[in-house]
C-alpha cells in the first residue's frame, strides 16, 4: 500500500476548483462584454443619427456631451502636468506588462477567452467615450451658421481687404509689446495666467454664444515639445483625458492663439478649420493685448498665404505695411522653422491626421485652409454685408 497517494475523495476536489473558478470568471466578463457591446452600440446608432441630423449633432454637442467634458477637463486640470502625455510615454511599459500578464493568462483554463473579452470590453468602451465627447461634434452645424455668419466664395479683394484689417490690428497692438533680441515678442506671464485669461473670453463669448462652453480649465505644457515641433505640431487636444496640450518650443507669440485652439475642442468645436476660428474669435474677445496680438498674427498668416498664392504683389503690399517689430517677428519664426522643416515625423503625422480628418467626415488637413473663408466671413459681418 502507498500511503502517500492522495484519496479518490480529495482528487474529486482539485478537480472541481477549476470549473468554479472559470464559473466566477464568466459572471464578470459576460456582462461586461455585453454591456460594452450595448454601449458601443448605441453610440454607433448616435453617431449615424448625428450624422443625417446637424440638428440632433448640436443638441448632443451642446447639452449631452458637453457635461463628461466638462467634467474630464476640470478633472485633469487638477494635475499639473499631461496625464495624457504620460500615458503616451508609459504606454510601452504598460504594453509590455500586458504581454506578461496574458501569457500568464493565456496558460490558465479558458484564460484566452477572458482575454479577448476584456481587450474587446475595453475597445468598445474607448469607442462609446469617442461619442459621448468628442466625435458627434464633426457632424453639427457648421460653425459659420452657428455663429450666424455667411461663409462663400472669396474673392482676391475681399483677402486683400482682411489681410489689411488684421495687419492694421497687429501694428496697432505690437508698439506696447516686448521683443526680444531673437526677434520674437516675449508673453508677460505664466501659462496658468494665459489659461485663466482665455477663460474669461470664453465666458464673455460663451454670452452671445451659448454653444461654447464656459468653465475653467487650464492648458498643459507637453514636456517632449521638441519632438512636437518635428511633428509640425504646436499642441494637441487629448479627448481621452480632456486635456489641451501646448507645445512650449514655439514662439511665445504662437502659445495664446494656439491655446484658444485647443481650448475651443475642450469645448466641443471638433473640426480643425473651425477651432483655428474659434481660437481667433476668442482672443479678439480678449482684452489683454498680447492675446489679442497672438490671434490676429497667427490668422493673417494663414491670410497672408492665401493672398500670395492669389496675389503676390498685394502679398508685398500688405507685408510692406507690417511695422518692423512685425516683420522682425515672422522673419525670427521663419528661421525658427526651418530646421523642423524636412522631417519625416513630420510627413508621417500629416498622412495620419489627414486620414483621422477624412474619417471623421472634413476635408483633411486641407481644411485648416478654411478659416482664410471664415476670418473674411467675420469681417464682412462685422461691416454689415451679407
Amino acid at each position: 500500500m502507498n500511503t502517500s497517494a492522495q484519496p479518490p475523495e480529495e482528487k474529486a476536489g482539485a478537480a472541481g476548483s477549476a470549473p468554479g473558478k472559470t464559473s466566477r470568471a464568466r459572471l464578470f466578463f459576460r456582462p461586461l462584454l455585453l454591456v460594452s457591446a450595448g454601449l458601443a452600440l448605441l453610440s454607433l446608432i448616435l453617431r449615424i443619427v448625428a450624422s443625417r441630423s446637424a440638428a440632433f449633432a448640436d443638441f448632443f454637442t451642446d447639452h449631452i456631451a458637453s457635461l463628461p467634458r466638462m467634467l474630464l477637463g476640470k478633472l485633469t486640470s487638477l494635475l499639473p502636468f499631461s496625464l495624457g502625455e504620460t500615458l503616451i510615454l508609459l504606454s510601452p511599459f504598460l504594453f509590455v506588462a500586458f504581454l506578461i500578464i496574458a501569457w500568464e493568462k493565456l496558460a490558465e483554463r479558458g484564460g484566452f477567452l477572458r482575454l479577448s473579452s476584456l481587450l474587446l470590453s475595453v475597445a468598445l468602451c474607448v469607442y462609446t467615450f469617442s461619442v459621448f465627447t468628442f466625435f458627434c461634434g464633426y457632424q453639427t452645424s457648421t460653425i459659420d451658421r452657428r455663429l450666424g455668419m455667411e461663409k462663400r466664395a472669396v474673392s482676391t479683394d475681399e483677402l486683400y481687404g482682411t489681410a489689411m484689417r488684421l495687419a492694421e490690428e497687429v501694428n496697432r497692438l505690437s508698439p506696447g509689446l516686448d521683443y526680444a533680441d531673437t526677434g520674437f515678442s516675449v508673453m508677460p506671464y505664466s501659462l496658468d495666467e494665459l489659461s485663466g485669461k482665455l477663460c474669461d473670453a470664453y465666458a464673455s463669448l460663451h454670452l452671445r454664444h451659448p454653444f461654447l462652453q464656459s468653465f475653467r480649465t487650464r492648458v498643459k505644457p507637453v514636456a517632449f515639445s521638441v519632438a512636437m515641433s518635428y511633428m509640425h505640431t504646436t499642441g494637441i487636444y487629448f479627448p481621452f483625458t480632456g486635456e489641451a496640450n501646448l507645445n512650449i518650443d514655439f514662439p511665445d507669440y504662437s502659445l495664446p492663439y494656439t491655446a484658444a485652439h485647443e481650448l475651443s475642442h475642450q469645448r466641443g468645436v471638433s473640426r480643425e478649420d473651425e477651432a483655428n476660428f474659434i481660437g481667433f474669435l476668442v482672443c479678439m474677445e480678449s482684452s489683454d493685448p498680447y492675446i489679442r496680438y497672438s490671434g490676429a498674427l497667427g490668422v493673417l498668416e494663414y491670410v497672408l498665404n492665401a493672398l500670395y498664392g492669389a496675389d503676390s504683389a498685394r502679398y508685398r503690399e500688405v507685408y510692406g505695411a507690417l511695422l518692423p517689430a512685425v516683420q522682425g517677428e515672422l522673419r525670427a519664426y521663419a528661421a525658427f522653422f526651418e530646421k523642423y522643416r524636412e522631417s519625416t515625423a513630420a510627413t508621417v503625422n500629416e498622412a495620419i491626421n489627414d486620414s483621422y480628418l477624412k474619417y471623421q467626415g472634413t476635408e483633411g488637413t486641407k481644411s485648416y485652409g478654411m478659416v482664410v473663408d471664415l476670418a473674411v466671413a467675420y469681417y464682412r459681418a462685422a461691416d454689415g454685408e451679407n
